[in-house]
């Protein structure tokens, strides 16, 4: 995996495999290293509340590469706001990005993550996400999409503005109203600079492709994250961990049928290995669980109304 951040006119690139365990020390300068003038109380807040933002983050399964862009990110916006105070030249903030990876690989949940993060750093004063696709950006008639546009930008203000399957608003050539959308998003970007993030998401291969075809993007999203499919081991992880909150346990053969079942997944479909097949087999489990109950007619106990079996997860995928 190899990631590209630009700042101004430096770039500077991060690359390598992705390591099984994050461990963060405690000479981490952007974490851990407390203020000591008069709004040190103030800041030390900032601090724990980022503090806390980043242990959110490490808690997600996998995206091990990730985790590690956004610490420097983080660390490179903190770094920057103390040059500025101590009257030192700082680089300019171009905090745009493309996400890239298949569906249901955490972009959304990250994008939101990121939100709190930039908000905690000052970047941004509310950090929330509004999360949008074509159809919420793209009108019928000439001027009708620069409305939707501006109009989705400004309920973004302050936070971010994600853009799912962004490439799509590339797709129909030059007669098409994406290109009026990506227009009207530009603009935005530079009225809004200090008050606004964009992030563009999609499929690897089509953002590269809407990035070619659109090269005056290209320098204002230096941010490219790509976010792998999850392993087997990880999307377990995911499943146990979704169990968990839900208060469900699986039994021992039910264990083995959900390990079957995205192993078979893996094989049979390349865009697999996302979360959302996980949740799908998780939660398809619990209603056919309760299915099953309610043809006991008979008393039920907690372990009961906790435990799926192998027969509860069994069969195809929808």
């Amino acid at each position: 995996m190899k990631v590209k951040i630009w700042s101004g006119k430096n770039i500077r690139e991060s690359g390598g495999k992705v390591l099984n365990n994050w461990v963060r020390t405690k000479n981490d300068l952007a974490l851990q290293a407390i203020p000591r003038d008069a709004h040190a109380g103030e800041e030390a807040h900032q601090h724990r509340n980022a503090r806390e933002v980043v242990q959110e983050l490490d808690a997600l399964i996998g995206l091990q590469g990730v985790k590690r862009l956004i610490e420097e990110i983080y660390a490179f916006v903190e770094i920057q706001r103390r040059r500025q105070k101590e009257k030192l030249v700082a680089e300019p903030l171009v905090l745009h990005m493309i996400f890239k990876g298949n569906p249901g690989t955490g972009k959304t949940t990250v994008a939101r993550i990121l939100g709190k993060l930039f908000k905690e750093a000052g970047v941004l004063p509310k950090g929330h996400l509004v999360e949008v696709e074509r159809a919420d950006l793209v009108g019928e008639y000439i001027g009708h999409t620069a409305q939707k546009t501006r109009d989705q930008i400004k309920k973004a203000m302050g936070g971010i503005l994600f853009i799912d399957e962004a490439y799509s608003l590339a797709r129909g050539g030059e007669k098409d109203f994406g290109k009026e959308a990506i227009d009207a998003m530009v603009k935005g970007m530079e009225d809004h600079r200090d008050n606004l993030i964009l992030i563009l998401a999609g499929y690897q291969d089509e953002m590269d492709w809407f990035i070619e075809v659109n090269p005056g993007l290209r320098s204002r999203f230096p941010i490219h994250i790509f976010f792998p499919d999850y392993s087997i081991r990880e999307l377990l992880a995911i499943a146990d961990l979704m169990l968990q909150q839900r208060q469900y346990i699986l039994s021992t053969g039910a264990r083995e049928e959900l390990r079957y079942i995205i192993e078979r997944e893996h094989k049979r479909h390349e865009r697999s290995g996302n979360a959302r097949m996980v949740r799908n087999l998780i939660e398809r489990g619990i209603r056919r669980q309760a299915v099953r109950l309610m043809q006991k007619n008979c008393a039920l106990n907690r372990n009961d109304l906790m435990t799926i079996v192998r027969a509860d997860l069994g069969g195809e995928m929808d």
